[in-house]
Protein backbone atom coordinates (compact mmCIF):
# COMPACT_ATOMS: atom_id res chain seq x y z
CA UNK A 1 0.00 0.00 0.00
CA UNK A 2 1.83 2.95 -1.27
CA UNK A 3 1.18 6.43 1.18
CA UNK A 4 1.58 10.14 -0.17
CA UNK A 5 3.43 11.72 1.83
CA UNK A 6 2.88 13.71 4.07
CA UNK A 7 0.35 12.00 6.03
CA UNK A 8 -2.12 14.79 8.12
CA UNK A 9 -4.14 14.66 10.89
CA UNK A 10 -7.45 13.95 8.76
CA UNK A 11 -5.41 11.01 7.17
CA UNK A 12 -3.90 9.77 10.48
CA UNK A 13 -7.29 9.48 12.09
CA UNK A 14 -8.34 6.95 9.22
CA UNK A 15 -5.39 4.89 10.57
CA UNK A 16 -5.54 5.30 14.37
CA UNK A 17 -8.21 5.08 16.96
CA UNK A 18 -7.31 7.91 19.26
CA UNK A 19 -9.08 11.32 18.67
CA UNK A 20 -8.86 14.91 20.84
CA UNK A 21 -7.12 14.86 23.35
CA UNK A 22 -5.16 11.82 23.19
CA UNK A 23 -4.43 12.04 19.53
CA UNK A 24 -0.30 13.73 19.52
CA UNK A 25 0.50 12.96 16.31
CA UNK A 26 -0.16 15.70 14.02
CA UNK A 27 2.06 14.55 10.46
CA UNK A 28 3.88 11.88 9.19
CA UNK A 29 6.66 13.13 7.12
CA UNK A 30 8.41 9.58 6.09
CA UNK A 31 7.48 5.99 6.00
CA UNK A 32 9.41 3.00 4.52
CA UNK A 33 6.85 0.37 5.14
CA UNK A 34 7.79 -2.34 7.12
CA UNK A 35 10.93 -0.10 8.22
CA UNK A 36 10.77 3.47 9.65
CA UNK A 37 8.60 6.67 10.15
CA UNK A 38 8.81 9.89 11.23
CA UNK A 39 6.22 11.63 12.78
CA UNK A 40 5.44 15.27 14.00
CA UNK A 41 3.54 16.90 17.00
CA UNK A 42 3.50 20.51 17.41
CA UNK A 43 3.54 21.69 20.73
CA UNK A 44 1.31 24.36 21.98
CA UNK A 45 0.25 26.05 25.09
CA UNK A 46 -3.02 25.09 24.40
CA UNK A 47 -2.42 21.27 25.02
CA UNK A 48 -4.93 20.57 28.17
CA UNK A 49 -2.05 18.59 29.92
CA UNK A 50 -0.34 21.90 30.51
CA UNK A 51 -2.86 23.13 32.38
CA UNK A 52 -1.57 20.84 35.57
CA UNK A 53 1.46 20.21 34.51
CA UNK A 54 2.91 22.51 35.45
CA UNK A 55 1.80 25.83 36.38
CA UNK A 56 3.93 28.59 35.50
CA UNK A 57 6.91 26.18 33.81
CA UNK A 58 5.12 23.85 31.28
CA UNK A 59 6.35 20.80 30.51
CA UNK A 60 4.94 18.20 28.35
CA UNK A 61 4.99 14.85 30.39
CA UNK A 62 7.29 12.62 29.89
CA UNK A 63 4.84 9.81 29.30
CA UNK A 64 3.13 11.46 26.46
CA UNK A 65 5.97 12.00 24.19
CA UNK A 66 6.63 8.32 25.13
CA UNK A 67 2.82 8.00 24.04
CA UNK A 68 3.27 9.64 20.92
CA UNK A 69 6.05 7.74 19.65
CA UNK A 70 3.73 4.86 20.13
CA UNK A 71 1.12 6.30 17.82
CA UNK A 72 3.64 7.23 15.41
CA UNK A 73 4.65 3.20 15.66
CA UNK A 74 1.14 2.08 15.01
CA UNK A 75 0.82 3.95 12.11
CA UNK A 76 3.92 2.53 10.50
CA UNK A 77 2.42 -1.06 11.63
CA UNK A 78 -0.86 -0.39 10.00
CA UNK A 79 0.34 1.09 6.77
CA UNK A 80 2.96 -2.01 6.56
CA UNK A 81 -0.17 -4.40 7.16
CA UNK A 82 -2.78 -2.68 5.42
CA UNK A 83 -5.12 -5.61 6.60
CA UNK A 84 -5.00 -3.99 9.94
CA UNK A 85 -6.22 -1.00 9.26
CA UNK A 86 -9.66 0.01 10.98
CA UNK A 87 -8.91 -2.52 13.53
CA UNK A 88 -9.84 -0.55 16.44
CA UNK A 89 -7.07 -2.16 19.03
CA UNK A 90 -3.33 -1.62 18.98
CA UNK A 91 -1.80 -1.95 22.40
CA UNK A 92 1.48 -0.78 23.87
CA UNK A 93 2.46 -4.17 25.73
CA UNK A 94 5.95 -3.07 27.05
CA UNK A 95 8.33 -0.04 27.34
CA UNK A 96 12.35 -1.07 27.60
CA UNK A 97 15.52 1.59 27.95
CA UNK A 98 13.57 4.97 28.72
CA UNK A 99 15.57 7.96 29.15
CA UNK A 100 14.27 11.24 29.55
CA UNK A 101 16.93 13.85 27.58
CA UNK A 102 15.48 17.42 27.69
CA UNK A 103 11.76 18.38 28.82
CA UNK A 104 9.82 19.81 25.40
CA UNK A 105 7.94 22.51 26.29
CA UNK A 106 5.22 24.72 24.20
CA UNK A 107 6.39 26.05 20.66
CA UNK A 108 8.09 22.78 20.17
CA UNK A 109 8.03 20.65 17.34
CA UNK A 110 8.62 16.82 18.29
CA UNK A 111 9.74 14.83 15.83
CA UNK A 112 9.34 11.32 16.39
CA UNK A 113 11.47 8.59 14.52
CA UNK A 114 10.41 4.74 14.92
CA UNK A 115 12.69 2.01 13.56
CA UNK A 116 11.56 -1.43 13.60
CA UNK A 117 13.56 -4.26 15.46
CA UNK A 118 11.00 -6.91 15.00
CA UNK A 119 7.77 -7.11 13.46
CA UNK A 120 5.26 -10.16 12.91
CA UNK A 121 1.88 -10.12 12.18
CA UNK A 122 -0.09 -8.82 15.91
CA UNK A 123 3.58 -7.69 17.91
CA UNK A 124 6.46 -5.54 17.12
CA UNK A 125 9.26 -4.34 18.85
CA UNK A 126 10.34 -0.35 17.88
CA UNK A 127 13.44 1.55 18.52
CA UNK A 128 12.18 4.68 19.01
CA UNK A 129 14.11 8.28 19.61
CA UNK A 130 12.09 11.80 20.01
CA UNK A 131 13.79 15.10 18.81
CA UNK A 132 13.35 18.82 19.03
CA UNK A 133 15.93 20.73 16.66
CA UNK A 134 17.64 17.83 15.98
CA UNK A 135 18.68 17.34 19.55
CA UNK A 136 17.21 13.92 21.11
CA UNK A 137 15.05 14.40 24.24
CA UNK A 138 14.22 11.14 24.72
CA UNK A 139 14.42 7.47 23.36
CA UNK A 140 12.69 3.93 23.93
CA UNK A 141 12.05 0.58 22.81
CA UNK A 142 8.46 0.19 22.54
CA UNK A 143 6.44 -3.04 22.45
CA UNK A 144 2.71 -3.31 20.76
CA UNK A 145 0.67 -6.00 19.86
CA UNK A 146 -2.41 -5.31 17.36
CA UNK A 147 -5.45 -7.55 17.80
CA UNK A 148 -8.95 -7.75 18.29
CA UNK A 149 -11.07 -7.14 21.17
CA UNK A 150 -10.96 -10.08 23.67
CA UNK A 151 -7.90 -11.28 21.89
Amino acid sequence: MSQPLPLNVEEIQRILPHRYPFLLVDRILELELGKRILGMKNISINEPFFQGHFPGRPIMPGVLVIEAMAQVGGILAFLSMPENIGNPFIFLMGIDKVRFRKPVVPGDQLIMELEALRRGKKFWKLQGKALVNQTLVAEAELMAAIGQEGE
